[in-house]
């Protein structure tokens, strides 16, 4: 049963959502949802039943002390609520949790009740996998949806993937085919450094989620800690040679494959977003944005994804 008491009727809702697990290399998409859920104090309205889809030998509960008092966490998906002011305030329903060990179908149903109920209008899902990208270079997002208008409208690509899936894709589908717009945005990690966190990561993420659904994010220390990460892989490269010849290399096909793509667009794209920070002011209008273009599509290998899949797995 779906209890919503307490929520307020919401503003233009857009449901963004990432789970742990498969689809989260380096943890940067469930990091980039938690960072949302920190910087607006969202508070967690409701949480799916973790009997119903998880095996807690695979995800194991958590025992902690609260004044002398033994308690456990259970491993679950949660819902917040926050808002995003400005002259055009909408809200967020935050989506965070652990990819089901079972009954898919029914996680997803379950989400999409919620999603109709609360009246949402875009489902954004966020994932990352693991690709051979250098992390010297800006880090790849790619954005699918299985909406060949949404595409077109949003600047976005058609997923062709075929293969294993997870609950990213899953859940995609499952918005199509319940009529709800969805999209997946998706970071590529370099998988010489998988190991979480990953900030860089994070941070691609929400600044294209922020040029997707028009809302000022604020980053907090997140760009101080992607350069710092930067710095210490830097350092860590260097002492080893393979490595730093493996990282020039990569650096080397990236490169000469986005060499074709730089634009005018999309210096303008990054111009724009330094403008409005800098100023202080909110994104602006849809008349008024730069179309962003197109993103380069990561390569390599996420959970058994092959280098030579069309677009990322979902």
């Amino acid at each position: 049963m779906i209890e919503l008491e307490g929520v307020p009727e919401l503003i233009d809702p857009v449901m963004v959502a990432a789970f742990e697990g498969w689809n989260d290399a380096g943890d940067a998409a469930s990091t980039a949802v938690a960072h949302l859920e920190r910087e607006w104090k969202g508070e967690v309205f409701a949480a799916l039943d973790a009997e119903d889809y998880y095996d807690f030998q695979v995800n194991r509960p958590t025992v902690w002390i609260d004044a002398g008092v033994r308690k456990i966490t259970w491993p679950t998906t949660r819902l917040s609520v926050v808002r995003v002011g400005g002259e055009k305030p909408r809200d967020l329903v935050l989506v965070r949790g652990i990819e089901p060990s079972m009954r898919w179908r029914s996680f997803c149903n379950e989400l999409l009740g919620f999603a109709h109920e609360l009246g949402v209008e875009l489902v954004v899902i966020l994932g990352a996998l693991l690709g051979d990208t250098p992390h010297t270079r800006p880090v790849p997002i790619s954005g699918t949806t299985s909406d060949a208008d949404l595409a077109q409208r949003m600047d976005l690509e058609e997923t062709k993937y075929e293969g294993p899936t997870g609950i990213v894709g899953v859940l995609q589908e499952a918005c199509t085919h319940a009529g709800v717009p969805a999209v997946s945005l998706w970071a590529a990690v370099p998988h010489y450094v998988s190991q979480p966190p990953n900030p860089k990561a994070t941070l691609a993420l929400l600044n294209r989620l922020e040029d997707l659904i028009d809302v000022r994010i604020p980053l907090g220390e997140l760009p101080e800690d992607a350069r710092a990460w930067q710095v210490g892989v830097d350092q860590l490269a260097a002492e080893d040679s393979e490595v730093a010849e493996y990282v020039q290399t990569l650096e080397e096909a990236r490169d000469t494959a986005e060499l074709p793509e730089a634009s005018g667009e999309a210096i303008a794209r990054e111009f724009e977003r330094y403008l409005r920070r800098r100023d202080g002011g909110g994104p602006p209008g849809p008349g008024e944005r730069t179309r962003p273009p197109k993103p380069p599509k990561p390569t390599g290998e996420s959970a058994g994804e092959s280098a030579d899949d069309d677009s990322p797995e979902e």
